[in-house]
């Protein structure tokens, strides 16, 4: 005769194989990965390096690991986490401070296993989910690159995040949960082109690290992929590139998305915020054939469009302060009707990056102004100053709120409270 097994025992005996499973995952990542000692010595030529510059720009790595006004590649940037701050570490080649110690095995394991050379975990600030798919040709390049730099004498600081997630420990866990490494496999559907769009989209260029809604725990899955999602710390919403609602650009010519890359303007569209970072020390330095490869990644990404929460109407008096507000500060540059100026100043009415559900990015550009990359192609872009000291909490989710809702525009109104919380 059978025997009846209860439900408790089956849901105990499941949560117990997976408490197993994870510890065992963890010891492992504490454990770490071994140093490749069987790779042949590293041969630096001029054309490794001049690879290695033009890679490091794919990934902007410069970006991070340089302090305002300090040495380029020296570290001392704090990166913001909601677990604290994030230290960059000093990349150039001082023996002491910086990894002039350092073997091109130790370097690659740090992108492909995210550990540093004395075996250290390193934390996820540093995007070594995607760096995992750098190839250890382009890791070479890479760290040939990094060697040829000037020593800067900078010693790295601690970190500044809270306890627990200060511990190795604490990042066992998350690597257990949200790290395997990996490496680039080409879709044999596809053709080159696509291939490598999608090798340096999804690697160095780590585009998916923003463009990803993450979870409490800061980790974000495979299947959220480019769908979005509000910057960690930084309170900046990233939109989806799976969503023509958004960010999408399935539409778009490819010419488009390469001029928006290379020169942070195209039609109808252009970059502030986190993303005129992005073009200003990365992309605007990649060659065409590569910006139209990541183009054609982009625009072949399966669409998840957004569905719309539902429209909350500002409060008529809100209204007609906002209104007051945009003829006395914003009308002069984007036009009474939101209708913007040619090549200067852009568009509102139907502007995507206004129609966003969330008003995190057009509240950012009030409080903090809106600036585009200089880039060779766009040398001498036209910016738009910070109003944080001009208006008061109120008066910023007045303005936004009546921008969001008129000339077609609808999407949600704006509160003192929400833009109080983003000051």
């Amino acid at each position: 005769m059978a025997h009846h097994i209860t439900p408790w025992r089956v849901v105990f005996g499941g949560l117990l194989l997976g408490v197993g499973a994870l510890a065992l995952a963890v010891l492992l990542e504490l454990r770490g990965a071994p140093l490749d000692t069987e790779a042949p010595p590293l041969t630096v030529t001029p054309q490794l390096v001049e690879r290695g510059a033009y890679l490091a720009r794919a990934g902007n790595c410069m970006a991070c690991h340089t302090e305002r006004g300090g040495a380029a590649y020296a570290g001392g940037r704090a990166v913001p986490t909601p677990f604290g701050a994030v230290l960059s570490t000093n990349l150039t080649p001082h023996k002491a401070t910086g990894i002039g110690q350092w073997s091109a095995a130790g370097f690659w394991r740090a992108l492909h296993h995210g550990q540093s050379q004395d075996g250290r975990l390193l934390y996820p600030a540093f995007p070594y989910n995607h760096t995992t798919l750098v190839t250890r040709e382009d890791s070479d390049a890479l760290f040939a690159f990094l060697h040829s730099l000037p020593p800067v004498e900078q010693a790295n600081r601690p970190h500044g995040l809270r306890f627990p997630y200060n511990t190795q420990a604490a990042l066992a866990v998350w690597r257990a949960l949200y790290f395997k490494p990996g490496v680039f496999v080409p879709e044999p559907s596809q053709g080159a082109e696509w291939n490598r769009g999608a090798y340096l989209t999804r690697g160095l260029a780590h585009c998916a690290a923003c463009h990803t809604e993450r979870d409490p725990l800061g980790g974000s899955s495979e299947a959220q992929a480019f769908r979005g999602g509000l910057m960690p710390a930084q309170d900046w919403y990233a939109p989806s590139l799976r969503s023509a609602a958004e960010g999408g650009v399935a539409s778009w010519d490819a010419g488009q998305v390469v001029a928006l890359l290379k020169t942070g303007v195209a039609e109808g569209a252009s970059v502030m915020g986190p993303m005129a970072d992005v073009v200003l020390h990365g992309t605007q330095h990649l060659n065409d054939a590569d910006l139209r490869a990541m183009a054609v990644y982009l625009k072949g990404l399966p669409a998840h469009d957004t569905t719309p929460g539902r429209l909350e109407p500002a409060d008529p008096q809100q209204m007609v302060r906002g209104e007051k507000l945009y003829a006395q500060q914003c009308a002069q540059c984007h036009g009474d009707n939101g209708e913007g100026a040619a090549g200067a100043y852009p568009r509102l009415a139907g502007n995507r990056a206004v129609m966003l559900e969330t008003p995190h990015n057009t509240v950012q550009a009030i409080l903090g102004g809106g600036f585009a990359p200089a880039t060779a192609g766009h040398p001498r872009p036209y910016g738009m100053p910070p109003y944080r000291t001009l208006l008061t909490d109120d008066e910023v989710a007045a303005v936004a709120s009546f921008v969001r809702q008129s000339w077609g525009n609808q999407t949600p109104a704006v509160s003192g409270l929400a833009v109080q919380r983003l000051r």
